[in-house]
């Protein structure tokens, strides 16, 4: 099986948050964008499972759907876009870090 970059399981990830509202937003339907969602989250899990294993696939879904649930708050308070681009930010950071150490 090719090797994923780590870079791109991350990129993933923030894309599948970043689009799900965006899909969401843009076409008015919720539903839509929790397809988009959920079906990045699927495939960033599947690379974390097979890059780091199953515990860390574990915490970085947990992580992946805590800052979906998080992101609502928090653009109460900074706006919708930038609460979604800060919780994007910080599942590819975290995605990254332990992907990237799994590897050594």
């Amino acid at each position: 099986m090719a090797n994923v970059p780590v870079a791109a399981v991350a990129a993933v990830a923030a894309s599948g948050l970043v689009g799900g509202y965006g899909v969401a937003r843009w076409t008015g339907k919720r539903p839509l964008g929790g397809v988009a969602l959920a079906a990045a989250g699927s495939l960033a899990a599947y690379e974390w499972n097979r890059q780091a294993g199953p515990r860390a696939a574990a915490g970085l879904t947990a992580a992946y759907v805590a800052a979906f649930a998080g992101s609502h708050p928090l653009a109460k308070k900074v706006g919708a876009w930038p609460a979604v681009f800060t919780v994007a930010g910080g599942v590819a950071a975290a995605s990254w870090a332990v992907t990237r150490r799994a590897r050594r």
